[in-house]
């Protein structure tokens, strides 16, 4: 492990990986991988979570190749220095901001994406110029494993690097001199990363999470949000960091949405979706009797059962749910779905900004006016109005947390950003000097009293 970070960083200092044509090569190697590894990354991903093929395509591979297409697009221009104004007092100089790497970064990825939240900061790295090690999560051990081979097939270690193992070895890892770490996970193990890098002074970015609320107004287009919703929550069976974590639905329009959210259930999911051999499992066990359990909160009005042998819960819907349920006590990463019902926004406002910020928020309503209150009144990561989990696709919105749901963002434009430092350098002029900066300069006092007032 040490000897891996110290091969990175002497090659590093190389200069290896600085030049726009080898960033590029690297980022179209990456694209070529992901299509030569395909079948046993969607094989990889049905052994380990029962990841349908669409689902595990459209969800992993699709978006990394989204992303490199758009950081191939754009790299060139990105990489240009960045020129800036120049004041009065700097007449004559040159002013303006390099991209620099940072040099070795440690990417630590989750186990509910374990393809594409592995490899999209990879994509940000290599395009900023950095090399990288890889730290997949030993929850899905055969996504790891193949996420392995086809790094060292692809790429020299001294470039990226994939290392696995338990906890012991990530916590080695951040024993590490790197250059930068980011982190994707839970916010407990967040608060340890961030204290491992505080020792050494190492930036970092944490992708986080916590509980997401989606509120559905009484003007809301009750068919869509429940489709949308639906569609949100148990893609995935509801391990997504930004899947809807709990409904605040207006009393009005509650027994409608419930109707609507079960007929789409069924339709996306079948009338027995413990017998859907597309349908997501439960990562382990440990989780399974988590999730489980949450099932003695409030009412079960849609799904609510379980298949221990195959790790399964179907896509559940309860009501009667308060905030002192354990349900509403964490954030659920499960396919449970518990509502609170409200009769003003008001009261959602309140209830949301007395708990951390959330990583995101969905509101459904037509009304101009309350869409802009929500976004004004409550502070968190990103998110949509009328829709659920589609802004994390738009390569133009930077994704990320605020608070307790996490620090930094990334993709597209922003994952470059990232892992770049941005180096601010002044070019003065030698054809004449301004005198009157230096020390028993007579002018220096007036000058500045002109320029400044």
């Amino acid at each position: 492990m040490h000897a891996t970070v110290k091969l990175q960083k002497s090659w590093f200092n190389e200069g290896q990986t600085k030049s726009y044509a080898f960033r590029k090569e690297q980022l179209l190697t990456m694209k070529k991988m992901l299509t030569t590894f395909e079948k046993p990354i969607l094989n990889a991903l049905k052994f380990d979570l029962n990841k349908s093929e669409y689902e595990a395509y459209a969800s992993e591979i699709a978006f990394l190749k989204s992303e490199i297409d758009h950081h191939v697009k754009q790299l060139k221009s990105w990489m240009q220095p960045t020129k800036v104004k120049t004041p009065l007092t700097h007449t004559g100089s040159k002013n303006f901001i390099r991209k620099e790497p940072y040099g070795t970064v440690l990417v630590i990825a989750p186990w509910n994406y374990p393809v594409q939240l592995a490899l999209a900061p990879v994509i940000g790295a290599i395009a900023a110029g950095n090399t990288v090690i890889i730290k997949p999560s030993e929850l899905t051990p055969t996504v790891s494993w193949v996420l392995k081979k086809m790094i060292e097939q692809y790429f020299p270690p001294h470039y990226i690097s994939v290392i696995e193992g338990d906890k012991d070895v990530t916590q080695e890892l951040l024993e590490q001199p790197v250059d930068y770490i980011f982190f994707t996970g839970s916010v407990p193990v967040g608060k340890i990363i961030m204290e491992k890098a505080s020792k050494r002074l190492i930036p970092v970015t944490l992708e986080l999470g916590g509980k997401s609320p989606t509120i559905v107004h009484k003007d809301a287009n009750i068919e869509l949000a429940a489709k949308r919703i639906v569609w949100g929550k148990y893609t995935n069976a509801g391990q997504t960091c930004i899947a809807p974590d709990y409904l605040y639905v207006h009393h009005e329009v509650k027994t409608d949405l419930i109707h609507a959210m079960k007929k789409y259930i069924e339709q996306f999911y079948g009338k027995n979706p413990l017998d859907n051999e597309d349908y997501t499992k439960i990562v382990n066990q440990s989780h399974f009797e988590r999730i489980s359990s949450y099932l003695d909160s409030g009412t079960v009005v849609v799904g609510g059962s379980t298949d221990e042998a195959t790790r399964k819960i179907t896509p559940t819907v309860l009501d009667q749910v308060v905030w002192d349920d354990p349900v509403m006590k964490e954030e659920i990463f499960g396919p449970v779905l518990p509502i609170l019902t409200y009769s003003s926004l008001d009261e959602v406002i309140d209830q949301i900004n007395d708990r951390p910020k959330p990583l995101a928020l969905y509101y459904f309503g037509e009304n101009e006016v309350d869409q802009q209150r929500i976004l004004h009144s409550i502070s968190f990561g990103g998110g949509c109005i009328n829709d659920t989990l589609y802004h994390i696709i738009n390569p133009y919105l930077p994704f990320g947390g605020v608070g307790e749901s996490g620090m930094g963002s990334y993709h597209g434009k922003r994952s470059f950003d990232t892992f770049t430092h941005e180096k601010s350098i002044t070019k003065q002029t030698t054809r004449f000097d301004q005198n009157f900066r230096y020390p028993g300069s007579q002018l220096g006092m007036a000058v500045l009293k002109r320029i400044f007032g």
